[in-house]
């Protein structure tokens, strides 16, 4: 099977940004367009993979994982993650109860519209990641070579305010100036504390965790599990600046032995 193009490449800044839908990917792409010679005409979809890959003069280019790895000593590469729980309620209630039918890829996976939320997770617990919708698959998955975080700056979409100043004081130091707050771009769920009603019982967190514990314990370290799913604000925490790092090491180091 092919490898997905996760990962947007700005030629001409020699910069990467890889690409989790569900944690600001809209907002931030709609920042990247600004940074193009040309402006988009007015109308055109710019979250399409299509506008990345075809329609920037050549531009950009959509790559994978492991050819962004490749280009890690030649470009800054950085991603935003957002609260796994969070992440997954979103996913779930926009592709599966909010619109008509899920997407083409999440129906190859058993997942039908108006399913029951503890159904929904079974079908993930079930099926390989490599037959995941982009959507609920792992932050981990899309980010990580093995034991290797590709992106050198990984912010956090809790703390996307102070997170993305810093990182566009990193980019201006390259000579990119980025936009000074991001715009709101496909921001749905105005209940944001809205988590405790999916995950009523224990066996419920058993599953997600089983799905989504690489996550928690490489993003989400600093708080527990509880407080995830409350959804409660987080305490101010630097990005995760990777070198390279091995998340073995980087997970003892944290205190996780794996």
């Amino acid at each position: 099977m092919a490898q997905p193009h996760h990962f947007i490449r700005m030629k001409r800044h020699n910069l990467l940004y890889g690409r989790v839908p569900k944690a600001a990917n809209s907002s931030i792409k709609a920042a990247l367009c600004r940074l193009l010679s040309e402006r988009p005409p007015k109308g055109t979809k710019t979250t399409s993979d299509k506008f990345w890959q075809h329609e920037t003069n050549q531009e950009t280019e959509l790559i994978t994982l492991r050819r962004a790895r490749k280009y890690r000593r030649s470009h800054f590469s950085f991603s935003f993650v957002r609260n796994p729980f969070d992440r997954l309620i979103a996913a779930y209630n926009n592709k599966v109860i909010e619109i008509e039918a899920p997407p083409l890829p999440m129906q190859n996976m058993g997942i039908t519209h108006g399913m029951s939320f503890d159904a929904f997770l079974d079908v993930l617990i079930e099926t390989p990641f490599k037959h995941y919708d982009v959507h609920v698959l792992p932050q981990n998955q899309l980010l990580c070579i093995g034991n290797q975080i590709v992106p050198k700056f990984v912010g956090r979409v809790e703390q996307i305010d102070d997170h993305w100043a810093e990182l566009r004081d990193i980019l201006a130091r390259r000579g990119i100036d980025v936009m000074a707050s991001l715009p709101q771009k496909n921001v749905r769920r105005s209940d944001r504390g809205g988590l405790q009603s999916h995950f009523t019982s224990d066996a419920l967190i058993e599953k997600t965790m089983q799905i989504y514990g690489d996550d928690v314990r490489l993003f989400y370290n600093d708080v527990s599990v509880d407080h995830l799913i409350q959804n409660a604000p987080l305490p101010g925490i630097n990005p995760l600046h990777s070198t390279g790092l091995k998340l073995s090491n980087w997970l003892r180091s944290h205190g996780f032995g794996r």
